[in-house]
């Protein structure tokens, strides 16, 4: 049996990012994250508003890997 994913309105998916609600419509209409419509509505899959987070995820950057990279640009 698979779990059923939490569907989000755009209000409810914009407090799970922190961001406020027109950001979200904003990524709604560039198609910048995957959403449903539901006549008029629109909602957000839960997993894909975390997967849209998780996308923009920078690594930190260790001293080793500032000298290496710096070597590159010089």
């Amino acid at each position: 049996m698979t779990a059923v994913d939490e569907v989000l309105t755009v209000e409810e998916a914009a407090a799970r990012m922190k961001m406020s609600a027109r950001y979200v419509r904003r990524l709604v209409a560039q198609r910048r994250i995957a959403f449903h419509k539901v006549g008029p509505s629109v909602r957000l899959k839960a997993s894909d508003v975390d997967a849209h987070v998780d996308a923009g995820r920078v690594e930190p950057m260790t001293a080793s890997t500032v000298w290496r990279d710096l070597g590159r640009v010089a």
